[in-house]
């Protein structure tokens, strides 16, 4: 693969749905978005890519038995090497979970969490680089992490990724309000926000983790076409700087977020 197709390190690069029924998965989101599918590498377990107009978006993996995966959407990081990154996950108090492993030709890849025990995974890419479509109806607009430190998490990812060394002016973490964006070569490729507080009828606190958005052309039938396919609304639509975002989670439980993207 040439390197001018890959991602500079630390930028978003794919995501993927761990959930423990994968037709009905694909069933849901197939509707929800105009997804098709077609067959990923399965070292880890059945996987198949999502398409939209021939174009790749996202993959959902089978994790049906296995223990301690609860259904999530995980935002892969693009690295220039998985194994030394992992080693800095380590060093920075993270986990790696998994790997780093090669995933047949496509790529080597870790699966890790951060001191928060927000869930998140390495990308190095051989031959496949990532998603083909991005910020378009049907496909991935941002991830967003929520932790109870936002300081914390921000030094946590920029020690990880390389993001402290500015000086070569290729990636900095900036404030934004009350998030800190993470940026490479100047552009905004990830954010991290104040976890919401624990109310008196939570038994425990957020779980930390990161937030997969993706964009839709109508955000009301966006949610009436959820609901309709089992899923739920769990906070209503909201206006942001950036577009009309609302909070959803699957019929399998797995945490998401829709936004209809500000008219530029």
């Amino acid at each position: 693969m040439s390197d001018s197709l890959r991602q500079p390190q630390g930028t978003p690069c794919w995501v993927s749905l761990m959930t423990h029924d994968l037709p009905a998965a694909c069933e849901f989101y197939g509707a929800l978005f105009g997804w098709a599918f077609t067959p990923g590498p399965d070292r880890l377990g059945p996987y198949v890519r999502a398409t939209l107009e021939g174009r790749l978006v996202a993959g959902v993996g089978g994790t049906a038995g296995a223990e301690g995966f609860p259904v999530d959407w995980v935002t892969y990081f693009s690295v220039d090497s998985a194994d030394e990154v992992a080693h800095r996950i380590r060093d920075c108090s993270g986990t790696v979970a998994l790997g780093p492993l090669d995933s047949g030709e496509a790529g080597r890849m870790a699966l890790a969490a951060d001191p928060f025990g927000a869930t998140f995974a390495l990308w190095e890419p051989y031959t496949h680089a990532g998603w083909q479509l991005r910020r378009a109806p049907g496909s991935v607009v941002w991830s967003e992490l929520s932790v109870p430190s936002v300081l914390e998490a921000a030094d946590f990812y920029a020690k990880t990724f390389g993001m402290a060394a500015v000086a070569d002016g290729r990636a900095e973490v900036a404030h934004e309000g009350d998030a800190i964006l993470l940026k490479v070569g100047g552009h905004r490729v990830a954010g991290i926000r104040q976890s919401e507080p624990q109310q008196p009828q939570q038994p425990q606190p957020p779980q930390p983790r990161w937030r997969v958005y993706f964009a839709v052309a109508d955000l009301d039938l966006a949610v009436k076409t959820t609901e309709a396919l089992g899923g739920r609304l769990e906070q209503a639509a909201e206006s942001t700087r950036y577009g009309e975002v609302a909070f959803l989670r699957d019929p399998q439980g797995g945490p998401f977020a829709l936004v209809r993207l500000a008219e530029a």
